[in-house]
């Protein structure tokens, strides 16, 4: 019988037990070889001979399940190396590892890349990346595992992008009009594999971290504004900080209240300069434009 994806899983280590990324809608492994070509004038061929000199690995996880955020951000942040499993699975919530299959493998790895999308009537998203650290190992027994339950979506539209206008003051006002947002972070990786690392695999080591925050809006919306409703960066005011070219504190929080523009609990938030800024009038469509934000020094979670 086929192998279906929704049986092949992505397990991390927690504490002494793995549990599986919940809400996965797709995993992929990728594994690589690198080679130089060993043809010399003493082989007659013409064909290329190459020759292996090193391996890496990566695993790639997306899901809809966005309620750990903070833990994500705050491990790639902390650059924590994880434990991570892929094998088949089984029971009612595709969780428990079958380990008695072939292809299952264990390694470590750093999650050196992240993307959270939280946009406008749609289920919110999480694109998790792993890079390989070192060798690959058979899974010799059956992992013990924390079953975890399923998750609950989250509304694009509840979670909101707040930006100050200038480095001082804090975050308090949402993108006025906003469709889309996306939070980026990745990690720079290095090999740090030397003469005295043994066999084919490379290691790999974080050096440096980056982040940046897209978003869209509409140039004017024509949504009612209650009375009392908190504030927003309109179009002008992204304009402003954009020609100021200094940074501005932001944060990315869950929404209440009327029109989704009271902060509730924060998810994560920085200072960040305004890099880019494009407006948008096609004929017949809606004016709108785009703002990308890049990170200036850490963030917090």
């Amino acid at each position: 019988m086929i192998l279906k994806g929704q049986n092949f899983r992505i397990l991390t280590l927690d504490g002494t037990k793995y549990k599986v990324i919940g809400m996965a809608t797709g995993c992929t492994v990728n594994l690589n070889t690198n080679t130089d070509d060993a043809s010399h004038k003493d082989i007659t061929d013409m064909a290329a001979v190459p020759t292996v000199t090193s391996k890496s690995w990566s695993v790639s996880v997306d899901s809809l399940n966005v309620v750990d955020a903070a833990a994500m951000l705050t491990a790639i942040k902390n650059l924590t190396p994880f434990t991570l499993i892929w094998d088949e699975t089984s029971t009612t919530d595709n969780q428990t590892p079958v380990a008695s299959t072939a292809f299952a493998r264990k390694g470590t790895a750093y999650l050196n890349d992240v993307t959270f999308t939280f946009d406008n009537r749609t289920n919110s998203t999480k694109q998790l990346q792993f890079a390989g650290s070192g060798p690959l190992e058979s899974l010799s027994e059956t992992p013990e595992i924390t079953s975890i339950a399923v998750g609950s979506y989250t509304k694009g539209e509840t979670v909101r992008l707040f930006l100050s206008d200038d480095n001082t003051n804090a975050p308090s006002k949402v993108i006025a009009a906003a469709r889309t947002l996306s939070l980026h972070v990745s990690l720079t990786m290095e090999s740090a594999s030397t003469k005295d690392t043994p066999g084919d695999y490379d290691i790999q080591e974080p050096t440096g971290l980056s982040y940046d925050i897209s978003t869209s809006a509409l140039v004017r919306g024509s949504d009612t504004i209650e009375a009392g409703a908190p504030a927003g960066q309109a179009l002008s005011n992204i304009e402003t900080i954009y020609e100021g070219s200094a940074p501005v504190k932001w944060k990315i929080a869950n929404v209440t209240g009327t029109n989704h523009r009271s902060a509730d609990t924060t998810i994560v938030s920085g200072s960040a300069i305004v890099s880019q800024l494009t407006l948008n009038g096609p004929n017949r469509q809606a004016a709108d434009y785009t703002c990308q934000l890049t990170g200036y020094g850490p963030y917090t979670v």
